[in-house]
């Protein structure tokens, strides 16, 4: 039995990430796939502490949800409809509560003190500073699942963020605007024997899918990087449906509270209502692991080895993907692109691109591109390719970094580090000779 767990361990932690699609079956490689995703969701949402970034934005939403309450009946009262926009939130929140009510009554103080100067000059840097704070943390948290540096630059989240604000109110009551024409529709087919059970099911269904749509719509919106439709809409799936199961959970758990009312009053639906918005954000950012990990799978092939590679099979790798870029250079074709060198060379995409990036620091390539889409970057040589030779390449790859260290290689290791340009240099000689475009 042991040595069965440990066979099936190794298979999932490394063996597995090993295999090639040209070495088993589509079907079987899918299945391979899919369970590559959820392993490494799973291990991914252990060591990026999603727990802890829930925790965080739990505390972001309670500090916001007051001022984006306030300023969605703002825009809906000057449309005229915050009624229905209010029974769509109450019924997002899990129905009537003793949380709402208090939530509700703090909106409506809010909304009455911005008639007054004070509340108009801090009142409204306050309510807006909150609200933009607790998208730019969705933003950074989605931006670290996504392991992407660069934010939104200040223009873009202004605009971003105040034209998600401004459509918010519109789709709350465009989805309850639905619920109710299929209610309506459904009254009126109920004579009809065949329809009235697909109007229900629809009416059923109607919920999920709007739920579906918004993580869907969240995770294509919020990270700064381009993220597939299809990867966002399988998460968005998964994670709406766990948020509605966690939603009726909630709801059912909001009457056994009810019975605690007399002892500790309307404080007895706050740790409830604490606890599901938590877990209401776990839900979300485990949907957001799930939709890089199905997009970037191929990035995870061969991960320990290529964290491990040896030094000999690094230069070996560096070698062949620049003499691919000399050669196509020298050619006069169009430059390749990362995906299409890992998948002619048959080296992981991870080490491709790691590869590349050292060849770049090195002054050796540098990228050129047709439009602003990544995966239309291609590489092209930035010396003369007459000159690009094997010598070149393992001596820039060398001595790029730094050596400004307080070690005396003059007098007290001076044989040493004598002893090591002379093997360098020797080492050099017998390939100076060699051109890349000529491997």
């Amino acid at each position: 039995m042991k040595q069965n767990i440990v066979r099936i361990w190794k298979f999932l932690t490394y063996d597995i990430w090993r295999i090639t699609e040209d070495e088993v079956s589509k079907t079987t490689f899918s299945l391979y796939n899919i369970i590559k995703t959820i392993y490494l969701c799973i291990t991914r949402f252990t060591q990026d502490r999603i727990i802890n970034k829930a925790s965080a934005l739990t505390y972001s939403t309670l500090l916001a949800i007051v001022p984006i309450l306030a300023i969605l009946f703002a825009i809906a009262r000057g449309f005229g409809f915050d009624n229905l926009m209010k029974s769509q939130i109450v019924n997002g929140f899990g129905g009537p509560s003793e949380a709402t009510e208090v939530i509700f009554q703090f909106v409506d103080s809010y909304l009455s003190e911005a008639k007054s100067g004070i509340f108009i000059g801090v009142g409204l840097i306050m309510l807006l500073w909150s609200v933009l704070n607790l998208i730019n943390n969705m933003e950074m948290t989605f931006n670290r699942i996504w392991k992407v540096q660069k934010a939104r630059s200040v223009f873009r989240m202004t605009t971003d963020y105040m034209s998600m604000l401004l459509l918010m109110p519109i789709l709350i009551v465009v989805s309850g605007g639905l619920s109710i024409f299929m209610s309506t529709m459904l009254k009126n087919v109920e004579s009809y024997t065949l329809l009235a059970p697909i109007i229900k099911f629809l009416v059923r269904l109607s919920p999920y899918v709007l739920t579906w749509f918004m993580f869907t719509a969240l995770y294509i919106f919020m990270p700064n990087t381009k993220v597939k439709f299809k990867h966002a809409l399988i998460a968005g799936i998964l994670a709406g449906s766990a948020y509605q199961f966690f939603q009726f959970i909630y709801i059912n758990g909001q009457l056994s509270v009810a019975r605690y009312n007399a002892i500790y009053g309307s404080f007895a639906a706050l740790p409830l209502f604490l606890l599901w918005v938590h877990i209401s954000w776990t839900i979300c950012l485990f949907g957001a692991e799930f939709t890089y990990a199905s997009q970037n799978l191929r990035n995870f092939s061969f991960d320990k080895d290529t964290r491990n590679i040896s030094r000999r099979y690094h230069d070996f790798v560096a070698i062949l993907i620049l003499s691919h870029i000399a050669k196509r250079f020298a050619n006069n074709e169009e430059p390749y692109t990362a995906q299409e060198l890992s998948e002619e060379s048959q080296i992981p995409i991870s080490l491709t691109n790691k590869i590349l990036f050292e060849l770049e620091n090195v002054k050796l390539i540098h990228e050129v591109s047709s439009d602003e889409k990544s995966e239309d970057i291609g590489f092209q040589p930035s010396i003369d390719i007459n000159k690009l030779n094997v010598a070149l390449l393992l001596d820039r790859l060398d001595t790029y970094g730094s050596e400004d260290f307080k070690i005396d290689t003059t007098n007290v290791y001076s044989e040493q580090w004598n002893t090591l340009l002379q093997a360098r240099k020797d080492y050099y000689n017998n390939s100076s000779n060699v051109l890349l475009k000529d491997l």
